[in-house]
């Protein structure tokens, strides 16, 4: 908790208060009406690092200009059609809430603010159509002006930088990396493999966040952001290459009667303290690195077509080692390149890293888009329903709250926390608003006087935004002091119009709850179970496709349904260990599919007969596995595989019988691990 309210949360609150006192005087100088406007949208934009302010300020501007552009669009024809006017709206909301749940980057704010920017001008108005277009344009007004103070204030006055977090955050994660590589090559088993499986999931994910906001920082030394997605492709590597290692060292130490043989000990040895305390120097940490890789090339075992299955293992060992050590080297190559400040490469190896895929495949959700947009579309038409109905005059500021609610919550798994957290906050939010506009503000007499008076509560709340446990209470306590009736153009004792807003806000909060109770019912499980089947059928489609594999993409896509895994299991308290182990077999049986597939696709059909079989075999298995009940793996499909093996051992073209040998026996780990070793199959 010190960490939190220390002298960052302190700064932090400073600054806040002065982007929104800046926005305040501007709206004020200007003549806005409605100047809360702009004092909210200093605080929404506000984040500790100056390149996530800005970016998220663009975004918000995006947002809003369409949000606006729409509402001015859809008002006047269908403002005597209250049906089709409701059916617009709703149907926006779904839509823009819709496509920001498949973005899941910083960027689907852009959307949700689109969608209800379009909220908060139609249904306060809509009684007035014909000041449609004014109403539109003072709220982008007001928000611009938001943005811009806050952007100014945080992006000049000690800016925190997004590049100084992610170089530090990178470090942390490429030890965290090298460390669970440590652990699972160990010829020893080691306890806690599972938590930091997890951690390196997550770590990708968090990088590809944190880049989105690169173009925008303030920081001269910013990287580029292709070298950040080179390094997250090098870092996704790591996650099947070690789990490969580990298998296939176990394998062999049970083959070897519960020892390990020497020369290999001290292979593993080796590399193990050259991932404890990697060479600073680049060249020096290459030189070590291409040595260890040339003798695991060295211990392979020679290919032959009479292969035993204790050879196979040996060369799978070796070869998923030395690629294990390649992708650690160029992660921290890559690193390097991150923290230096010339754009040239700084090696040859880290020029072709860098000229490979600028994107990041991440999983995308759609059954899962699709019922947060339903959601938010029957809440709309609900609320519109009941509203209308009961001819409450304030009734639209309810059902606008909801609709605002359902589409910043409609991402989490369970929005109901979030909401109720807002509720409590509204109502710490109208008491303290009472007691500002009816106790304090009549004895005010000028801006700096409403400045002083607005301090101290700003302060604290300011402070509160800084703690993600906090924040949830602190945004609504804000709403709160920003009403409408209490920053307005000129103070006006209204308390019945306060009154009415916060009762509106109240039950529009309340009608979210209610709503999100209905509609978004065992949320939890029903994420996890459409993301382990997302798996399920990348592996099947993959498998019989005769295209060139991307297996990269593969694994980004599985990774980021990982790190999607990993918290939603600890929500519902199931044992993680098992489902994310089942769900790192399936990562690395869509590389060894991968690796056949291109196998496939360069041998004449003929011979790849086999090889065909093996493939649509693991297609069909995958394609009907149930999430309630995965069954195991047809008998059928191992005879499959033991035959591709004995039929693609005896190729002639060496490469072709490597790299099918090393993706057959990788397959055959992945989804036998429990069966005997291969034996060849008599003709």
């Amino acid at each position: 908790m010190s960490e939190r309210f220390g002298l960052p949360a302190a700064i932090f609150s400073v600054k806040c208060l002065l982007a929104a006192m800046l926005a305040l005087f501007v709206a004020f100088s200007i003549g806005l009406e409605r100047p809360y406007w702009a004092f909210l949208t200093s605080y929404i934009v506000a984040q500790p690092m100056a390149g996530a302010v800005i970016s998220k300020a663009v975004f918000r501007a995006i947002g809003t200009l369409v949000g606006a552009t729409f509402a001015v669009a859809v008002v006047p024809p269908l403002v005597n059609a209250p049906e089709l006017l409701v059916l617009a709206m709703a149907g926006w909301l779904a839509l823009c809430v819709f496509v920001s749940l498949l973005d899941r980057t910083p960027r689907s704010y852009m959307f949700v603010l689109a969608g209800y920017t379009a909220c908060l001008i139609v249904f306060p108005d809509v009684d007035t159509p014909q000041t449609i277009f004014t109403v539109a344009s003072l709220r982008v007004q007001e928000i611009l002006i938001g943005i811009a103070c806050g952007s100014l204030v945080h992006g000049v006055l000690l800016p925190g930088s997004i590049t100084g977090a992610l170089l530090a955050r990178v470090e942390t994660m490429l030890r965290d990396a090298e460390r669970w590589s440590r652990d699972a090559i160990a010829t020893s088993p080691i306890e806690g493999l599972d938590a930091e499986r997890r951690r390196l999931a997550q770590d990708v994910t968090e990088l590809h966040q944190m880049s989105i906001h690169l173009p925008y920082d303030t920081s001269r030394q910013a990287p580029r952001i292709r070298t950040v997605r080179a390094l997250q492709d090098q870092l996704s590597l790591l996650l099947p290459l070690g789990a490969a290692v580990e298998d296939r060292l176990a394998q062999l130490t049970a083959a070897n009667g519960g020892m390990v043989p020497a020369s290999v000990e001290a292979l593993i040895a080796d590399v193990r303290a050259w991932l404890d305390s990697p060479p600073v120097d680049n060249a020096a940490r290459a030189a070590r690195a291409q040595a260890l890789i040339d003798r695991c090339h060295a211990m392979e075992p020679a290919l032959r077509a009479e292969m035993e299955w204790a050879d196979m293992m040996r060369l799978s060992l070796f070869s998923r080692l030395a690629t294990l050590i390649a992708a650690h080297r160029d992660c921290r190559d890559l690193a390097d390149q991150m923290a230096t400040h010339s754009r040239a490469p700084l090696t040859p190896r880290v020029a072709q890293l860098l000229a490979g895929r600028r994107d990041r495949a991440l999983h995308r959700d759609y059954a899962g888009a699709a019922r947060g947009a339903f959601g938010a579309f029957v809440t709309i038409l609900v609320g519109s329903a009941l509203w209308i109905g009961s001819g409450w005059k304030d009734g639209g500021g309810a059902v606008m709250l909801a609709g605002v609610f359902l589409a910043l919550f409609a991402a989490s798994d369970n929005p109901l926390a979030p909401l109720k957290g807002f509720m409590v906050g509204t109502l710490a939010a109208t008491a303290l608003g009472a007691v500002y506009g009816y106790v304090i503000m009549p004895r005010l007499d000028g801006f700096a006087m409403l400045a002083m008076a607005y301090a101290p509560a700003l302060l604290v709340l300011g402070a509160m935004m800084a703690s993600p446990t906090w924040a949830g209470i602190a945004l609504p306590t804000l709403l709160g002091l920003g009403s409408p009736v209490l920053l307005s153009d000129r103070y006006v004792g209204a308390f019945a119009s306060y009154a009415n807003g916060a009762v509106a806000q109240l039950v529009g909060i309340w009608f979210a709850i209610v709503m999100t109770g209905l509609l978004q019912s065992a949320g939890v499980e029903g994420a996890i179970r459409r993301t382990v089947r997302a798996g399920w059928r990348d592996i099947a489609s993959r498998a019989t496709l005769m295209t060139p594999p991307d297996v990269r993409g593969w694994i980004n896509r599985m990774l980021d349904r990982i790190a999607l895994l990993a918290p939603r299991l600890a929500a519902t308290r199931q044992d993680s260990g098992a489902p994310l182990y089942d769900a790192l077999r399936d990562l690395r049986t869509g590389v060894a599919i991968g690796e056949l597939r291109q196998v496939r696709i360069d041998l004449p059909p003929d011979q790849a007969a086999s090889l065909g079989d093996v493939l649509d075999g693991v297609g069909s298995y995958y394609r009907t596995l149930d999430p309630a009940a995965p069954a195991p793996a047809d008998g059928a499909l191992l005879h499959d595989i033991d035959a591709a093996i004995g039929d693609l051992a005896a190729h002639p073209d060496a490469a072709v019988q490597r790299e099918s040998v090393l993706g057959l026996v990788s397959l055959r780990r992945n989804l036998f691990p429990q069966a005997p070793g291969y034996r060849r199959i008599a003709a």
